[in-house]
């Protein structure tokens, strides 16, 4: 994956008017998920910003409050590429990946960001972007290649998750599809379902009256 350079600042005023006010300065409210347990009850230190969410009884995860400025992450947000992000908090460095985004529904401006801290040899989920390769063999006999899903989940190591997944369609025949079971990549566990669509060949009107007089 590509790199991508974020400064942060902890974030300790919360609620409903923080938020506002923070958003109407042109900052973004960012919420950094732990993906290390902790024990319950949490005897450790925690730094600003840092809180413990409970995951069951014994168990609880460490995130952190933060913010960021809208120009600094348009082009970590406003791409088809994905990143993995050296994070900079008052000089702490972590790294992280985005898990989620929030957008305003009218205005499609960025109103949250759910980050994941990576870890060093702990798996992380994340959606990585499809690419199609090849030219489909039901395409060459008149039908319509389309694409169902844009991007998969793969869980895998941060190093080994690439900027796409490549799927070559040059078997595909006239009105079949590939499935998310049907694709295999070295290193990555896909989490889609395993019957969900990723592409198809469909029968347009051209070639379903080529193939009823090739059947005739």
């Amino acid at each position: 994956m590509k790199k991508f350079q974020l400064s942060a600042t902890p974030r300790t005023e919360l609620g409903k008017k923080a938020t506002k006010a923070l958003r109407a300065n042109g900052g973004i409210p960012v919420v950094l998920n732990g993906c290390k347990h902790v024990e319950l009850p949490y005897s450790g230190t925690l730094n600003e910003g840092e809180k413990i969410v409970a995951i069951d009884e014994k168990r609880g995860i460490i995130t952190t409050d933060l913010a960021v400025k809208n120009e600094d992450v348009r082009k970590l947000i406003y791409t088809p590429d994905i990143f993995e992000i050296d994070l900079d908090v008052n000089g702490v460095k972590k790294t992280a990946v985005i898990k989620d985004l929030q957008f305003q529904p009218v205005k499609d401006t960025v109103l949250h960001i759910d980050l994941l801290e990576v870890t060093p040899g702990k798996p992380i989920v994340m959606e990585v972007p499809v690419q199609i390769e090849g030219h489909a063999e039901g395409v060459k006999a008149g039908g319509k290649l389309t694409l169902s899903m844009r991007k998969l989940k793969v869980k895998a190591l941060c190093e080994d998750i690439p900027e796409r997944l490549v799927v070559n369609v040059d078997s595909l025949g006239l009105g079949k599809s590939m499935a998310v079971g049907d694709l295999h990549f070295e290193g990555l566990e896909l989490m889609n379902a395993k019957n969900a669509v990723v592409c198809a060949v469909q029968l347009t009107r051209a070639a379903r009256g080529a193939q009823a007089k090739a059947e005739a």
